[in-house]
């Protein structure tokens, strides 16, 4: 499975914010759309990505208020990306020797997407079901031939 058949399901909305939003701000959009990053775009380019995980190590564990501070601060500027061209077992293999969990999907310099850890786990899951759901057909001699 491809990275574009993950985004053809799931859908190619990227929720994102500007770097000189306040890290508050960031984080309150992140609570009201239940999601643990957001892209952070300078004219429609990705510029960085801030997590959950950049608020806690770089807001809550250095003492700083979230309210006093901009996104552009505490972002992760070095972004792994994907195209969506992709292997899904690709994505799983950097985000897992990353420990990341939000993959933006680039093609030719154009952002077309997002994919999360879940995303990935569950076009996995789909797959092995559909392989499974095939061998019992043909097992059971109820394949098309």
């Amino acid at each position: 499975m491809k990275v574009k058949d993950v985004l053809q399901k799931k859908g190619k909305e990227v929720h994102s914010v500007p770097p000189d939003i306040s890290v508050y701000d960031a984080i309150k959009k992140m609570s009201e759309l239940n999601i643990g990053a957001l892209l952070v775009l300078t004219d429609g380019k990705l510029a960085g990505i801030v997590s959950e995980r950049d608020y806690r190590d770089k807001v809550i564990l250095m003492g700083k208020r979230s309210k006093d501070i901009s996104v552009s601060e505490i972002m992760t500027k070095e972004v792994y990306r994907v195209k969506s061209t992709d292997d899904i077992n690709t994505c799983m293999r950097i985000m897992t020797d990353r420990k990341i969990r939000h993959l933006p999907v680039v093609d030719s310099d154009s952002l077309t997407g997002v994919i999360s850890i879940g995303d990935v786990v569950k076009s996995v899951i789909d797959e092995q079901k559909f392989e499974i759901n095939s061998l019992r057909d043909y097992i059971s001699g109820n394949y098309p031939g």
